[in-house]
């Protein structure tokens, strides 16, 4: 697996750890939600950036993909 898919498959876990625990909690310390709005802020920043980066690279191969794939609509 290569680092950036890593960072945002461990970026994602963190994101779905933080939920959980503001989810599940029913008390959240005052001391420890700035931190985690902080971290959660950091992990959704990455993912999304990361999903954008993928997002643009299957764009471009799609663009550049010769029409031959095309269905065509001759009836024979």
């Amino acid at each position: 697996m290569s680092q950036s898919a890593q960072s945002f498959k461990t970026n994602y876990q963190k994101l779905q750890e933080i939920a959980q625990k503001l989810s599940y909690s029913d008390e959240i310390d005052i001391d420890e939600l700035v931190p985690m709005v902080d971290e959660a802020t950091r992990a959704y920043n990455l993912c999304k950036s990361r999903i954008e980066a993928v997002e643009k690279a299957l764009n471009q191969r799609l663009e550049t993909e010769p029409k031959n794939n095309e269905p065509t609509t001759d009836l024979v």
